[in-house]
């Protein structure tokens, strides 16, 4: 399958593992997130805006997207957070259980909070109607360690598209050239509105999305409808799928060395704020961060430990934001506890 370059990717990735045994002198945080006109970098200069107001910096990364994120969490030095998506996550487990690399590759990645759900756009020519249309047509499906490039890859995989030219542009790219007539379609996956489709004119006489109803993919993604008038472009509500972002982060030791212990500390502290914070972020962040839900874990991860002690009420936090161990059924019963009615 064409997806399962994607393991290959994310060995190649995690085999020179940074290590994180010395402790940098100027201790940093950062979160990686995805590309300028995207969801996951807003979403990263909330949080950071949140951390700042409690004197806790955090650097805000772009990057291409959910593998190259979560790749950094494993080697890339001072990353202890980033934004991946569900069918990420979802296809490394069903390769981990037999793949000793993949084993290594995810070892120590756990999930720090689960997010909204991300719509899957596909921009296209006005001319093709429907997915399945894509076959023999040259379409944009994400640079090769983005998100979006598992993700179409995986939903072409799944529907037998096999004559598509896949072409691996990301969406920034892609828009001019689909503009230009030099593709015809590209795949977007991002939290409506995406910025990228209310930032920038387009030509709803040329170009639609394309809606999203077959069956075969209703077993991974979520059915969604964007509403009419979403974009300027689109008069009509259209159905869509869905694929949930999920904040990740590491499993700190902090009896390790000092910067696993700085490290920890500072998930514990991020944890609280968001958590504690989240009215906040849904009245002055994103307008995503309506539709997050804290309790949607995916199947097979666990949350850190540094997650759940940053929730335990005898933990104290550098700062409150706007109010005040066990596995993720621990995460849950403390969740409730911050998220009282």
């Amino acid at each position: 399958m064409y997806v399962r370059s994607f393991v290959g990717f994310v060995v190649l990735m995690t085999a020179c593992l940074v290590s994180s045994a010395s402790f940098a002198d100027n201790f940093e945080r950062n979160i990686m997130t995805g590309g300028p006109s995207g969801t996951y970098i807003q979403f990263g200069r909330d949080i950071a805006a949140l951390g700042k107001s409690c004197g806790l910096n955090l650097n805000v990364v772009e990057s291409a997207g959910s593998l190259e994120n979560f790749s950094a969490l494993r080697n890339r030095r001072n990353t202890q957070f980033g934004i991946v998506q569900s069918d990420v996550l979802e296809y490394l487990k069903t390769y981990e259980s037999a793949d000793p690399e993949i084993q290594q590759a995810v070892r120590g990645v756990r999930i720090m909070l689960p997010l909204y759900n991300e719509e899957i756009h596909i921009l296209s020519r006005k001319d093709i109607a429907d997915v399945r249309s894509l076959s023999g047509r040259r379409v944009a499906i994400g640079k090769v360690n983005s998100g979006t490039y598992l993700t179409a890859s995986l939903m072409l995989d799944i529907l037998g598209i096999k004559g598509a030219q896949r072409l691996e542009f990301s969406q920034d790219e892609a828009l001019p050239m689909l503009e230009r007539g030099e593709i015809d379609a590209f795949f977007y996956v991002a939290g409506a509105p995406a910025s990228l489709f209310v930032k920038n004119t387009i030509d709803g006489s040329r170009f639609h999305l394309l809606p999203i109803r077959d069956e075969a993919l209703m077993r991974t993604y979520t059915p969604t409808t964007i509403a009419a008038g979403t974009y300027s472009f689109q008069e009509q509500p259209v159905d869509l799928i869905a694929v949930k972002a999920v904040l990740m982060t590491f499993e700190y030791e902090p009896g390790r060395n000092a910067y696993h212990r700085e490290s920890c500390h500072s998930v514990q502290n991020f944890s609280r704020l968001i958590v504690d914070g989240l009215e906040r972020l849904q009245g002055e962040g994103h307008p995503k961060w309506k539709q997050v839900n804290l309790s949607a874990l995916p199947p097979g991860w666990q949350v850190g430990t540094c997650v759940r002690e940053g929730l335990d009420p005898s933990f104290e936090p550098t700062c409150a934001a706007t109010s005040a161990g066990g596995g993720n059924e621990q995460y849950l019963d403390l969740l409730k506890q911050h998220l009282k009615p």
